[in-house]
């Protein structure tokens, strides 16, 4: 018969537990509304920007001799992944997702024969990688953001991934994120940054650039002059619509987590109290027991 003492003892900590939990759930959802219209408003101005960039790009067509980042480098022997994850936990499947969508990666790549390398943004989805994939891992960003998200954290990721493109140390760049659906849904998402996504199949972005509504436009300077300068900036814009995405993804995971949380402790609070009350009224029923057994051995 479990201890009335134990008892007590487990139900106030479990009633604690659930104070912090509900706690956690109301800041995260605080952060939620400030991070998802954040994020739903860098969407339109990223799309915008990424067709502008495919639309450009078309003009250009197979030239070879557009910018790299555009064209790439002429190989895909190395491939780069920069994995967006949580520097903190309790957010449910969030990171575990994120894992497992760079794990699939990393095995059709494998089987390709193609090298890998892995720049991770997040210290959770670095941790668990770091068990199979340490020798794949080449940088790690930490903390970014930690007070308030600005464009300057992506920045500083896009400056280094075009400071290892131009080293050529890898062909091909790809972000693993995941995309704000709602609070209780997150879409793992992986977009080729470098070269151009889209950039090959543009011809009817083509046409869209250069006649709409009958209109045929022309560029000063040229469409490989304004690649060359906004496609950089492009990298910064997609890295810091990935930020925002993934920030919101995160706020609301943890609030269904911490939800769900405080759910389950009210229902264990509910088990314990009943067996409780179950365990007191044996101890009364056996002390009355051994109480009227005694009179009537006198």
């Amino acid at each position: 018969m479990p201890n009335l003492k134990d008892l007590r003892i487990r139900i106030e900590s479990v009633k604690s537990t659930q104070k912090i939990t509900s706690a956690m759930k109301m800041v995260a959802a605080a952060k939620l509304r400030r991070a998802q219209e954040q994020a739903e408003s860098a969407r339109p101005y990223s799309d915008r920007m990424d067709r502008m960039m495919v639309s450009l790009a078309s003009g250009i067509g197979e030239n070879l001799g557009g910018p790299k980042l555009l064209v790439g480098n002429g190989k895909s022997n190395i491939h780069l992944i920069v994995v967006i994850s949580s520097d903190r936990g309790l957010c449910g499947g969030f990171n575990t997702y994120i894992v497992r969508e760079v794990r699939r990666q990393i095995d059709l790549l494998d089987e390709s024969g193609k090298k890998i390398k892995i720049l991770c943004v997040g210290r959770k989805a670095r941790d668990v990688l770091r068990r199979s994939y340490a020798a794949y891992i080449i940088e790690s960003f930490e903390d970014l953001g930690r007070q308030h998200l600005s464009y300057s954290d992506a920045s500083e990721i896009a400056n280094h991934v075009l400071k290892l493109f131009e080293n050529d140390e890898f062909d091909i760049c790809t972000i693993v994120y995941n995309r704000f659906q709602s609070a209780i849904s997150q879409v793992v998402t992986a977009q080729q940054l470098i070269p151009l996504r889209g950039y090959k199949n543009s011809t009817e972005a083509s046409v869209e650039a250069h006649n709409v509504n009958g209109a045929v436009h022309e560029f000063e300077p040229s469409e490989k002059e304004i690649l060359s300068d906004l496609l950089p900036r492009n990298i910064a814009v997609q890295i810091f619509r990935a930020l925002l995405e993934s920030a919101a993804s995160e706020h609301g995971a943890r609030m269904t987590a911490m939800d769900n949380a405080t759910r389950n402790a009210g229902e264990m609070i509910d088990d314990l109290t009943l067996t409780y009350n179950r365990t007191r009224q044996a101890v009364i029923t056996s002390e009355l027991i051994e109480i009227i057994s005694g009179a009537e051995a006198l």
